[in-house]
């Protein structure tokens, strides 16, 4: 005969409250991520490890705080904006052309489209600037014969040589970027805008483009932090940015490393700030949609 305290239906009551004891005593322990832990001390080693080559190694630093704010750094840098800021826009013009003439019904226009990626994407872009640099070779004179006539050499300066060169060159890339965010918009979107009677335009300003720039910005705002470095490319033509004076100072007083690091500098401190400010556009147009993080 059992006793009441020993009967199954008054255990269970003192059985669930010691589980619910025990569960609520449990020590939670964090998941030991020993890979993380071990490829952060490479890292940290080799950082250190860096650092110590660098000061240790033959680098006049004094050279370097000297030259950071020389006035022909600093106009270097100047040009490297205005070239980024001009080929951009050219690019970015030239791209959204392109890209709406290839999903254009005509196949005219879609074929020039494609000719038009075809060769700019396929030339390299140094060889672009001197093609352009040296067209004087090809066509002495610019104008309309018997009205005005301008000899090429005079117009085709560094700095247009240039700007034309990155230009056009960018707005191969850019067109298919572009075209990749107008393909991104739901097919329904252009077909309400017909339907309500809009034009062809206005349908691209109102409805296609807002939609689509979330999907172009972070490819657009990487070509242009690409397009600074890219300017680098014209101190071979002469054209004044930051890495051509920097050339010019360390031909004169040979201390090339130390001018490299300059250059180094300021290029840094202007992709940080694009970086930035490329963020927060795309915060701006990548509002009501969900963001995507990856965990490891």
């Amino acid at each position: 005969m059992t006793t009441p305290s020993s009967s199954p239906i008054n255990a269970a009551p003192a059985t669930r409250e010691r589980d619910r004891y025990e569960i609520a005593h449990l020590k939670l322990v964090p998941k030991r991520h020993i890979g993380r832990t071990i490829s952060a001390a490479v890292v940290i080693i080799l950082l250190l490890a860096l650092i110590r080559a660098f000061s240790v190694g033959q680098i006049e630093w004094s050279y370097v705080r000297d030259f950071l704010f020389a006035p022909v750094i600093l106009q270097g840098l100047i040009n490297t904006l205005i070239m980024t800021v001009a080929a951009m826009a050219i690019g970015i013009v030239l791209g959204v052309l392109s890209a709406v003439m290839r999903i254009s019904g005509n196949p005219v226009l879609s074929w020039i489209s494609v000719g038009y990626v075809w060769i700019f994407r396929g030339a390299p872009a140094l060889l672009q600037l001197m093609l352009w640099f040296n067209l004087a070779l090809i066509f002495p004179t610019l104008g309309i014969p018997g009205l005005f006539e301008f000899r090429t050499v005079d117009i085709m300066t560094p700095f247009v040589a240039a700007m034309l060169g990155l230009g056009i060159s960018q707005g191969a890339y850019t067109s298919e970027v572009v075209r990749s965010g107008l393909l991104s918009v739901d097919s329904g979107q252009y077909e309400a805008a017909r339907t309500i009677g809009m034009t062809q335009m206005k349908m691209l300003r109102r409805i296609v483009l807002p939609q689509a720039m979330r999907v172009m910005v972070p490819p657009i705002g990487n070509e242009v932090i690409g397009m600074v470095k890219l300017t680098s490319l014209a101190s071979v033509i002469q054209f004044t940015e930051i890495l051509h004076n920097a050339q010019v100072i360390y031909y004169a007083n040979t201390r090339v490393l130390e001018l490299l690091l300059v250059a180094s500098f300021w290029y840094l401190v202007v992709v940080t700030i694009l970086s930035v400010g490329q963020q927060r556009i795309e915060r701006y147009f990548g509002r009501g949609s969900k963001s995507i993080r990856a965990s490891v």
